[in-house]
């Protein structure tokens, strides 16, 4: 099915200039010539967009945006004006709208923006059918993805949150493991008591069972006072042990206690505390590996791994790389008020072909360096670190790669982005250039899974 654009303008000449370029890149474009007219249309029938002007002569844009987001709140309206103002566009935002663009229009700016609107609106939904398939207390705020496998995940969470289980999470640094600890204490019904956070690994062995099970005055030097532990301030809620994999053997005994006996000792006490606390765990360990090495307790392992969830790596699901994307982008580019629209399609690829060995926090280091480096609205691969630009500089050094075994697929992708990178990402002109119409340039790159 067809997305389908409803444009609004009472200029008959750019109603029809926006359907002829909106309906090249395979959208169905309605037109509307007023205000009123858009809202009627907007009562009738569905629309996955709206481009409106904001002059008009009986409703104005603005009118009609208010209007039209009471009837249908989901729709992302882009407001076109040529009364480039901040007022104009101040309004134009605070009515609900997605963004503005300026008349005479740059149809490059226009079809970034056209795409990036509608790749938001395509995850809103999504993430709406998740949560009916779901059901409405499931909240996984801040866990981007649509991937085959993070569904399974989201899945997977809802049937163990509602549950007292204990929860390993295993996976690479930087996949958020946190995020889905915090997805499961959330939707547990312990979700308004404490959630605790603990990182095995930042503290020594000593420090990290004071900070465990608390201590009393004098247990260690230093210890000029009473201290409860965060499994006692995690009574009644959940607590979250990440890097479970780098604690001691003395620590892991003590935590098997707690896991069995729902009791423990603090330092230097001889009074027993009981806690109520569910645990969830973390690490980005094999621990049966670690096991075999004599690392990790095979009896704590087992009580801790009653449910394990698998957090997998960005390379595993790279269709989300584009959705975190422009979810950092957006976030960075308020955090810094920069106004950047997005991504060249050489930019883009690179993203799309690294092979992320941070994960999603590498993804978000690049990304919020790209926005602070950039020096216009759009990000270049100028922008993105040495890691990324390796590769494309090899190709500058030998230009396009005819090694035998290749195919004429991969040569074809590799000669039509490097030349919408010389040519600055203008699609008509590397259209020109190759010798293809802007159709066919269009039809690749949506091939190549760039919009």
């Amino acid at each position: 099915m067809k997305t389908k654009i409803l444009v609004v303008d009472d200029e008959p000449s750019h109603r029809q200039m926006l359907e002829a370029v909106l309906t090249a890149d395979g959208y169905e474009v309605q037109q509307a010539d007023d205000g009123q007219e858009a809202i009627n249309s907007v009562e009738e029938r569905f629309y996955d967009l709206i481009l409106m002007d904001v002059r008009m002569s009986r409703v104005s844009g603005i009118e009609a945006l208010k209007k039209i987001k009471e009837l249908s709140p989901g729709i992302p309206v882009i407001i076109m004006t040529a009364y480039a103002s901040v007022s104009t566009a101040v309004d134009a935002l605070k009515s609900g709208a997605y963004d503005y663009l300026t008349k005479p229009l740059d149809i490059e700016e226009l079809k970034i923006l056209v795409s990036k609107a509608l790749r938001q609106r395509q995850l809103e939904q999504e993430n709406v059918y998740l949560r009916e398939r779901l059901g409405d207390r499931f909240d996984f705020s801040n866990i981007i993805g649509r991937s085959s496998a993070m569904r399974d995940l989201f899945e997977t969470v809802a049937l163990v949150a509602p549950t007292e289980a204990t929860v390993l999470i295993v996976g690479e640094s930087g996949t958020g493991k946190e995020l889905i600890a915090n997805a499961i204490h959330q939707n547990s019904p312990r979700k308004d008591r404490p959630f605790i956070k603990v990182n095995c690994a930042a503290l020594p062995e000593t420090l990290l069972e004071s900070e465990l099970f608390g201590h009393e005055k004098g247990a260690f030097t230093g210890a000029l006072a009473r201290k409860q532990g965060r499994f006692q301030l995690a009574h009644s809620g959940s607590i979250f042990l990440d890097e479970i994999g780098e604690m001691s053997p003395t620590t892991q005994t003590k935590i098997l206690r707690v896991l069995q006996e729902r009791e423990f000792e603090p330092l230097g006490g001889t009074q027993t505390v009981k806690v109520d606390t569910r645990v969830v765990a973390a690490t980005n360990k094999n621990l049966e590996e670690e096991i075999q090495e004599g690392r990790f307790r095979e009896d704590l392992y087992y009580r801790v791994n009653v449910v394990t969830l698998e957090v997998p790596s960005l390379r595993e699901r790279r269709e989300d790389v584009s959705l975190l994307t422009d979810f950092f982008l957006k976030q960075y580019a308020e955090k810094n008020q920069r106004f950047i629209k997005g991504f060249t399609p050489r930019a883009t690829d690179l993203l799309m072909r690294h092979g992320w060995p941070g994960n999603v926090r590498e993804l978000e280091n690049v990304v919020e360096r790209a926005v602070i480096m950039a020096r216009g609205d759009v990000i270049s691969q100028t922008e993105l670190p040495d890691t990324l630009r390796e590769l494309n500089a090899e190709e500058e050094e030998v230009g396009i790669d005819l090694t035998p075994g290749r195919s004429l697929k991969e040569m074809e992708r590799e000669m039509i982005l490097r030349t919408l990178e010389e040519a600055g990402g203008n699609r008509t002109r590397s259209a020109e250039i190759l010798g293809i119409s802007r159709r066919t340039l269009q039809l690749k790159l949506k091939e190549y899974g760039i919009n």
